[in-house]
């Protein structure tokens, strides 16, 4: 425990009375509410079977900190905003830190950031390809029943770099030096699948083949009669990967930038919307489709052009795609490509909310596995907050499932859901704000250790909720199944 020099402060501006504030000698922490997410990864063996998948090359006899322990220390210190090994210098004595880890209280501090940064650098590639397992294994074991059609969506994101890092490369566009994270995420469970860390300049489908085939055979393994589709923007439109997808049966909606040859083609419905739009004052969304084949590319292949006019002005978008059925509805086809936009706050989550643009060490190696760290946090929040979830049902004129809605109907229900489901909807401030971020007074005693909440904290509610939604899953289902 950190023994800080007695101090006294007064503030004087409450009518009457002084405030006073001095600190006490009791085991405090500001984040009690990493205690129910604990359980949770207990249930679902998420960083036991991460730690696991590392080879610890210590003596067995010599070790203080093992893998484990130091892998919940970076994950749920992730969850808490402490992004960084040096926050840990303080944390080590954290006793809630020392809960999570599988230490009590009482016993001595947990690992300094040298020895996490020794850790974090001892990672070599067989460990970060069996990572690589881990994460598919979490998802596969994420589904109580098998399902009949998963819709994957590959991303990439920047990631600024500061110093001297490995493989790190000035990005002309990005105006800054970068690491380039390439992310795949499911739609159907939000959870990150794979994760892969390019150099700064590489381009977004470097080694795309290797990535793409792992999981799509891991899947079918298990799942045989799965269809599984595959969204990208622009940057994943390319003829490697048409070949890929067509090859492994895996039906692809992608981005297609716009040249002058799909914008001749596409005119007609464009000045077409923006004379019904000037006609009627109404925003207009016109679809044209038909096989295009660019001077360069082997074959041609169905594309889908998007026009819109409204008070902004006009606006074309076109995607290419082998989904069943794109030739019979282009327009739904596009709509469901354009659903992909929620795999983008997935993005946000992880290199906003828990800051996976901090990989500042040193070795690529090192980095590549910080991002593996940043990622089971934020896989353990999004199993957490599917499971917590308590939706409000639709309130549509139509009465219609959520997912068949559309435009404003769609907005609106999710408004209403965040005011209602806000931990089911959180983002990880939100998760902080209301259920991580809460001071509490540990008491170790003989039977048990004793963890007091302020009965005035205004989020208590929301506690209670999670924790008892914890528990009544520890005896629903086999652990990894969550």
């Amino acid at each position: 425990m950190v023994s800080q020099s007695d101090f006294q402060v007064s503030f004087d501006f409450f009518d009457g009375k002084p405030i006073i504030v001095t600190p006490q000698q009791a085991q405090l922490s500001s984040d009690a509410g990493l205690l129910p997410i604990r359980q949770f990864d207990e249930q679902i063996g998420l960083t036991v079977q991460f730690a696991a998948a590392l080879h610890d090359p210590r003596e067995q006899e010599a070790i203080r900190h093992s893998f484990t322990e130091m892998v919940r220390m970076r994950v749920y210190g992730i969850l808490a905003d402490y992004a960084d090994q040096n926050d840990h210098d303080v944390l080590r004595y954290d006793p809630v830190f020392k809960l999570v880890v599988g230490r009590s209280p009482n016993d001595g501090e947990l690992a300094s950031q040298p020895t996490l940064s020794r850790f974090e650098n001892a990672i070599r590639v067989a460990s970060l390809g069996r990572l690589q397992g881990v994460l598919v294994d979490q998802f596969i074991a994420s589904f109580s029943t098998p399902p009949r059609h998963l819709t994957f969506d590959i991303d990439v994101f920047d990631d600024p770099t500061h110093g001297q890092q490995q493989l790190t490369f000035f990005h002309g566009y990005d105006d800054q030096y970068q690491y380039l994270p390439r992310v795949i995420t499911c739609k159907e469970n939000d959870l990150v699948v794979m994760v892969c860390l390019l150099f700064g300049t590489a381009p977004p489908t470097l080694g795309i083949e290797d990535d793409v085939t792992y999981l799509v055979e891991r899947l079918r393994a298990v799942w045989p009669d799965v269809q599984i589709s595959l969204r990208g923007d622009g940057g994943f439109a390319v003829p490697k990967t048409y070949t890929l997808c067509e090859g492994l049966r895996v039906d692809y909606t992608l981005g297609l930038g716009m040249n002058a040859v799909l914008k001749r083609r596409s005119e007609e419905i464009l000045q077409e919307a923006l004379r019904k739009y000037q006609e009627t004052g109404q925003p207009q969304r016109l679809f044209t489709a038909f096989w295009y084949q660019a001077e360069s590319r082997p074959q041609a292949r169905w594309t889908i052009i998007k026009a819109e006019a409204h008070a902004q002005g006009t606006n074309r978008r076109a995607v290419v795609t082998n989904r069943p059925g794109a030739e019979v509805l282009p327009q739904a086809t596009y709509d469901e490509y354009t659903e992909r936009g929620e795999s983008e706050n997935r993005n946000k989550e992880l290199k906003v909310g828990l800051q996976a643009d901090r990989l500042s060490d040193h070795r690529y190696m090192a980095n590549l596995f910080r991002l593996y760290l940043h990622t089971t946090a934020a896989n353990l929040l999004v199993r957490r907050r599917r499971a917590v979830a308590d939706p409000p049902p639709p309130a549509s004129p139509s009465d219609l499932p959520t997912e068949a809605l559309a435009g404003k109907d769609r907005r609106d229900y999710f408004n209403h859901r965040r005011e209602n489901d806000p931990l089911g909807e959180g983002h990880p401030c939100t998760w902080r704000t209301r259920l991580i971020k809460v001071a509490a007074e540990i008491v170790v005693r003989t039977r048990r250790i004793v963890v007091r909440l302020a009965s005035s904290w205004p989020y208590l509610d929301h506690y209670r909720r999670v924790a008892e939604a914890v528990l009544a899953l520890r005896f629903a289902a086999a652990p990894g199944t969550g």
